[in-house]
């Protein structure tokens, strides 16, 4: 259950906290006053596009915070599959703070990606915005609608089938790719075994250019290191060795008066131990690396060998030989293109005949599905004035199958007594989509076990006594959910478990929105205002007073 709504800096709003309660919370108010504004806050939130200049001009950011209480044991376990943080005490604050280009979504206050709220959201609440009904128009939805209403049954069938389906395609795009003409399969061949003879004729081992490398890099210096490790050679077993025995001469016959020059003298032996030493690695590195132009020269080749293959077939040594081995394995398959195409189809054909089961079965669990949601939505829909309805589902087949399966889905409908049940999109107004719209919410919400939705202004195009039937539908499904409903019509506010108005004020020279929420006397003035408009008579008020006792009774019926 949505228990608060904090809103800081978003268009009209410099700050609100709305406190919503269980059961039918009713949001009303003028034209403009700011209703719009909530909503795209709570959108907002959830993962919704941030609407340009939506974050007053004036501020640093905006921000939105959800407070949820989350009851449902099996909802809990969902949300800890999803990994929300602090879940424990079945607590959720959901955040979006908005600065400039930037926004940060939080969960309990843990930075999360969009995409994570919108999975989280999904098992909270269901939000009816301005127009969605439309979407009924589109068919593909239908299906949506359907496989959301059955999710239970139908989500292990359908990843089985999107397994299959994948192995399927891949299958199908192997054979076509594979499938040549006489003549384009020996130009494929002739590139393909010119390449790889390349590769084979080179004899690559692996590592063999970074040992390469090093080789050349010493033998390209070959002069300077024999001309810098003489030099050194020089200065030590001339010089620098010749000093060292001569101090070693004069220190020896001076331990005899103190034994502490000891330790001198062994520094000076050990430092003509190691000057020696030095001098017989330097001779031997001399003797042995002498510089040869012939190697020089077949090193170089080779690593220009080494580097032109590198630049056709691969970055490194190891995916050049890589490559190579699966060009050999691509000839060897050219050259048995039969017996290869031939396994492919078999192997494609065996995934067909799985995906074509697998899709079967979808289909005859998705028709049972169907005839149960469509029991439901009949019923709903008496509820709410369609008396002689007759609501079912049709189900075409694709012209192939998809990841989805192989079904084309759509409801039809007929108000009428007489009439044939046609698709949705040919026959439904306005007011019979937001009603049919209403009725699927009420099914889903009891299969989705989401205990909050929102409904903003579900209510458009209807008035009169099919108005006062969906205000009792709206109302009935408030006593299992938290509902949140914005709506015009007095009808639907007066069946109000929690009333709250928006509108506009003028402070210190700005027009802000502001929320409260309504005790039983203003309730009366709002709905007397929703009745009369600009002019509030006593008749109105009678009218509104009288209007709010009969809600009571409906409650009660």
């Amino acid at each position: 259950m949505l228990l608060n709504l904090h809103i800081k800096n978003m268009a009209l709003i410099d700050e609100i906290d709305i406190n919503f309660s269980d059961n039918l919370n009713i949001l009303t108010g003028e034209t403009g006053a700011g209703k719009s504004i909530v909503i795209g806050s709570i959108m907002l939130a959830l993962g919704g596009k941030a609407p340009k200049d939506f974050v007053k001009a004036d501020a640093e950011y905006g921000l939105v915070e959800l407070l949820f209480s989350v009851g449902d044991e099996e909802i809990i376990e969902k949300l800890k599959e999803l990994e929300v943080p602090d879940i424990g005490e079945g607590e959720l604050v959901l955040s979006r703070k908005i600065m400039g280009t930037r926004s940060v979504s939080k969960i309990n206050g843990e930075t999360v990606t969009l995409s994570k709220v919108k999975e989280v959201a999904a098992l909270l609440l269901d939000l009816h915005a301005q127009h969605e009904h439309q979407s009924l128009l589109v068919p593909a939805n239908h299906l949506k609608i359907l496989d959301r209403y059955g999710q239970e049954t139908l989500a292990p069938i359908k990843e089985k089938v999107g397994g299959f389906f994948k192995e399927y395609t891949k299958l199908k795009n192997e054979l076509s790719e594979n499938t040549m003409n006489e003549e384009e399969k020996k130009r494929q061949m002739d590139l393909i075994d010119y390449e790889r003879k390349e590769i084979a004729a080179a004899m690559l081992k692996e590592g063999e250019d970074e040992e390469l490398e090093q080789l050349y890099k010493r033998a390209s210096n070959s002069k300077h290191i024999a001309e810098g490790i003489s030099a050194a050679y020089g200065l030590t077993e001339n010089t620098a060795r010749e000093a060292v025995d001569r101090a070693l001469r004069e220190i020896l016959p001076l331990c005899e008066y103190d034994e502490a020059l000891g330790r001198a003298a062994d520094t000076l032996t050990t430092a003509s131990e190691l000057l020696g030493d030095f001098g017989r690695e330097a001779r031997q590195y001399l003797e042995e690396n002498t510089f040869s132009e012939e190697e020089f020269r077949q090193t170089e080749e080779r690593l220009d060998l080494i580097n032109h293959l590198k630049s056709k077939y691969g970055k490194t040594m190891e995916e050049v030989i890589s490559y190579g081995k699966a060009l050999d394995e691509k000839y060897e398959s050219l050259l048995n293109q039969e017996t290869y195409l031939a396994q492919v189809k078999e192997q494609m054909e065996a995934a067909e005949e799985k995906l074509a089961a697998a899709c079967g079965e979808l289909s005859r669990e998705r028709k049972k599905v169907a005839d149960k949601l469509c029991g439901q939505i009949r019923e709903a829909l008496v509820d709410l004035n369609f008396l002689d309805v007759r609501f079912d589902m049709v189900f075409e087949p694709l012209s192939g199958y998809s990841a989805e399966g192989a079904d084309n889905p759509y409801f039809i409908i007929s108000t009428n007594v007489g009439e044939e049940e046609k698709p949705l999109w040919k026959v439904a107004s306005g007011g019979e989509l937001s009603r049919i719209m209403l009725a699927l919410k009420s099914c889903l919400a009891q299969e989705d076990k989401v205990e909050t939705l929102i409904f903003d202004e579900i209510d458009v195009g209807i008035s009169g006594r099919t108005a006062q039937m969906v205000a009792e539908k709206i109302y009935k499904i408030g006593v299992c959910h938290q509902v949140i409903c914005i709506t015009h019509l007095p009808q639907i506010a007066a069946m109000a478990n929690h009333h709250y108005l928006i509108e506009k004020q003028v402070n210190d020279g700005k027009t802000v929105t502001g929320i409260k929420r309504l005790d039983r006397e203003a309730e009366i003035m709002e709905l007397a205002r929703l009745i009369g408009g600009v002019e509030i008579t006593d008749t109105v008020l009678e009218s509104a007073r009288e209007m709010k006792e009969l809600a009571g009774k409906a409650k009660v019926n």
